[in-house]
């Protein structure tokens, strides 16, 4: 009898592959306009996000540039000892994870803040005003931003040292002080980047039907009330989505923002993961142990992720699947 079973199971799994080809072209003829918008998009992914995947053989390879990847000898695990086994390792890695949780706790709510206040203001040129100033420094490059800091924060030229020696205590050299450079780093990239965060949530909030606010104030409901029984739980699967998205990138506290700012002086505080392989791997051509800590970021990543969303469905309901 089992000989006639596997026959009709393949049979039923190849009958059901023929509707679903024909299903898919019948709506790719149908949507073809739309198809064809998705496609440069796909392409770019196929291109610089997949097919790079292959290069990440030489994290078990003793990579040579002359032999290329499939030439160059098997070493294993070797690059990945070899990263664990660093002294600087570990330093960098709570430094990267320090800067990114730093700039999670105090970024994430800043911008729900800010679209919030913005959202209550009724007056359409002062909140298009304000949008607009806070905006356009993420168009600003970390070489630009780090202009602005050094005329801000210089210890001999910084208009903020300027009024702390006009009321009697001692210039601080921000920039190069280790004490205070980790705050430097958090406050610019939440500085440059609130604009951004505060229009993904300005968007979300224009989601919400006026309906629940107007039925609200009929039975009495205050403004604070509206903000906390309506706006809060309807921006609750925004809020869940853009957490969970910065907590999968938690190993990459931004490379540009601290190669740009950073320096000797401030290494102990500042060096995360991505600086330390830029010196290691790229500099000193070292490219196997790049490869090795690129995919130990993605495992962590991954994981960090998957195990976010599992909490996040499992207490707050909202996921990202």
């Amino acid at each position: 009898m089992s000989t006639h079973v596997r026959p009709r199971s393949a049979a039923r799994s190849g009958v059901s592959l023929g509707p679903l080809l024909q299903w898919l072209q019948r709506d790719i003829r149908k949507h073809s306009i739309l198809y064809l918008m998705v496609l440069p998009g796909i392409i770019y992914f196929l291109v610089f996000r997949y097919l790079p995947m292959y290069g990440a053989i030489i994290a078990f390879k003793d990579y040579r540039v002359l032999e290329g990847f499939t030439n160059s000898p098997w070493v294993g695990l070797k690059y990945f000892r070899s990263m664990f086994s660093s002294p600087f390792f570990y330093n960098v890695l709570v430094n990267t994870l320090l800067i990114s949780f730093y700039k999670l706790i105090f970024g994430l709510p800043m911008a729900i803040i800010m679209a919030l206040l913005l959202n209550e203001v009724r007056v359409s040129w002062f909140k298009r005003s304000v949008q607009t100033i806070t905006y356009l420094p993420h168009f600003l490059s970390w070489v630009v931003v780090f202009g602005v800091l050094l005329t801000t924060l210089s210890p001999s030229t910084g208009l903020l040292n300027k009024a702390i020696v006009a009321t009697g205590s001692q210039p601080v050299n921000f920039l190069a002080n280790p004490g205070w450079f980790r705050s430097v780093l958090v406050v610019s990239d939440i500085w440059k980047d609130l604009g951004w965060g505060t229009i993904i949530y300005l968007a979300a909030l224009a989601g919400i039907s006026p309906s629940l606010y107007e039925a609200a104030v009929v039975d009495g409901a205050s403004r604070l009330d509206r903000i906390r029984y309506i706006t809060l739980p309807s921006l609750l699967p925004v809020i869940v989505l853009v957490t969970l998205l910065r907590i999968g990138n938690l190993l990459s506290a931004g490379f540009e923002q601290i190669f740009v700012l950073y320096n000797p002086s401030v290494y102990a505080v500042s060096d995360i993961i991505d600086t330390w392989v830029y010196r290691q791997g790229i500099q000193s051509f070292q490219f196997s142990l790049a490869a090795a800590v690129g995919l130990f970021k993605g495992a962590v990543g991954a994981l960090l992720l998957i195990t976010s969303n599992w909490l996040a469905k499992r207490f707050a309901g909202v996921g990202i699947w």
